[in-house]
């Protein structure tokens, strides 16, 4: 186990009817507050009169601004930046999923910024040292930007997706009803579990030995959301589902699972590509990635696939062929996700496996990172250029 710190001050405040709190709990951090959503949907289910019928009876005003997109948009952003300044709002309320919240960390970041924020994404500049704070009313699990220390925002220049990361952008709260995720639609469902699967995998393929804490935390996750999944498919309004999966969108992300290992992004920056030109669902493209990613690296610790197929997947363990049992977890991966009706290939997907797309997405997963991607396995863009391969069909 690798020396680490550790420390995730996000306050959960979990549960039925949480909500109607949210007022007290921006009180506790500012006077005035930016309401930052996506669709008018929060208007429709009633939920933006509860969240400002709480802020007025806290004596916080409020101003609004909605339009995030999935795979936000740096546009939207700066937008945000500037009626921040000119309002003086102290405090900004992401109402909404990862890309509200990842919106929201990027206005609170640039508020006060003097260069420009999407050098500080691409790398050309370093993070800043102060934000104005977030807090969130989370309502699609998927993210885990809710407790996170990440933004990923897409620039309409080029179509890049990028992201970067600092303490400053932890969110000071999380307001977390599972009731507000039953009206989710069964793709975004399905794509948010995608995401959290990714996550946790992210961390558990790791090379450093001597984990096994963290290593049966991750297992123990994944297995709840395997559990979970199909019920919440099945049966939307299902509460005690819907909680283990909303709980575990925030613990697959908040870093507690990272501790003492190094973990491996290489298939959330591909797949980052992926989402940035075609615009397609984070979670849905992470379902297509990562398992091409599994089946080009395996062989770099066959031991620790054979775990995951063991331990998270109920494979019978085959001692004399330990790469027919790592690969035979994959194969119960991809049917987990196809069982969610996810894609699992680039076509299914609706992406173009021309091989001048393909080149295109694997050169732009290497700009402004030259030196490889990954920690499992360093890949270079040849590396990536086969992934893709195998992801086609």
């Amino acid at each position: 186990m690798n020396n680490f710190e550790f420390a995730s001050p996000t306050k959960i405040v979990f549960g039925k009817g949480t909500e109607k709190e949210v007022g007290r709990h921006v009180a506790e951090h500012a006077g005035s507050v930016l309401i930052h959503y996506g669709s008018d949907r929060i208007k429709k289910d009633g939920l933006f009169d509860t969240v400002t019928e709480s802020l007025k009876a806290a004596g916080v005003e409020y101003t609004e601004l909605g339009g995030v997109k999935p795979n936000p948009r740096l546009g939207l952003v700066r937008e945000g930046i500037e009626l921040c300044k000119k309002k003086k709002i102290d405090f900004i309320l992401a109402v909404g999923g990862g890309s509200v919240i990842d919106s929201a960390k990027g206005i609170a970041a640039g508020v006060l910024y003097d260069g420009d924020l999407w050098d500080v994404y691409i790398g050309k500049a370093a993070p800043p040292t102060q934000a104005l704070p977030v807090g969130v009313v989370l309502t699609i699990p998927a993210a885990g930007s809710e407790a996170s220390r990440f933004t990923v925002l897409t620039t309409e220049d080029g179509w890049y997706k990028r992201a970067f990361n600092s303490e400053i952008l932890r969110p000071k709260f999380a307001v977390m009803n599972p009731e507000l995720t039953f009206s989710l639609p069964p793709y975004q469902t399905a794509s948010g579990i995608a995401d959290i699967m990714a996550h946790i995998m992210e961390r558990y393929f790791t090379n450093v030995e001597k984990v096994d804490l963290t290593d049966r935390l991750c297992e123990a996750a994944m297995r709840s959301v395997i559990a979970n999944a199909p019920v919440v498919m099945e049966t939307p309004d299902n509460y005690d589902a819907r909680a283990e999966i909303m709980w575990a969108s925030t613990l697959a992300h908040n870093d507690l699972l990272s501790t003492g290992r190094v973990g491996d992004f290489g298939s959330h920056q591909i797949e980052h590509e992926l989402s940035g030109i075609y615009d397609v669902a984070h979670g849905a493209g992470l379902a297509v990635i990562f398992p091409a990613w599994m089946k080009y690296v395996y062989k770099q610790n066959v031991s620790r696939f054979v775990q995951f197929a063991v331990r998270v997947w109920n494979v019978d363990e085959r001692f004399d062929d330990p790469e027919r049992t790592a690969l035979e977890g994959i194969a119960r991966m991809e049917a987990f996700l196809r069982s969610i009706s996810m894609p699992v290939t680039l076509e299914e997907l609706g992406i173009p496996t021309a091989d001048e797309k393909l080149d295109e997405i694997a050169a732009k997963t290497f700009e402004e990172r030259g030196s490889g991607v990954g920690n499992f396995v360093k890949l270079l863009e040849k590396d990536v250029r086969k992934i893709l391969e195998l992801a086609k069909a």
